[in-house]
């Protein structure tokens, strides 16, 4: 069992940044690859990054790519989704999803365990 917590969401300008951050509880999130997903309002759930357990396997939607950069410290139990550029396209509440005993992973359907999501507001 994992259990997550997202924090970090908030409202920022155009350009701006914002760095999100999930913690988890559990004994599974050394070996869970982890992701994070977005949903705005009227679109579907969508990958936006996908990590390894060990953090040596990275996926970014091109949506997002070279401007948002996820990472995880397992010491620490927490994975990280550092926003920089923030587009109005890019506002949604963001979830964390665990996929535990899965060295890696894009298919949400291994995402077992979900956040309750955390809201960014991007003003233009």
């Amino acid at each position: 069992q994992v259990q997550l917590v997202e924090s970090g969401g908030g409202l920022v300008q155009t350009g701006g940044s914002l760095r999100l951050s999930c913690a988890a509880s559990g004994r599974t999130f050394s070996n869970s690859a982890m992701g994070w997903f977005r949903q705005a309002p009227g679109k579907e759930r969508a990958l936006v990054a996908s990590i390894s357990y060990s953090g040596s396997t990275i996926c970014y939607s091109n949506s997002v790519k070279g401007r948002f950069t996820i990472s995880r410290d397992n010491a620490k139990n927490t994975v990280f989704l550092q926003m920089n550029s923030l587009k109005p396209e890019d506002a949604a509440v963001y979830y964390c999803a665990a996929a535990p005993s899965t060295t890696w992973t894009i298919d949400v359907r291994l995402f077992r365990y979900w956040g309750q999501g955390t809201q960014v507001t991007v003003s233009s």
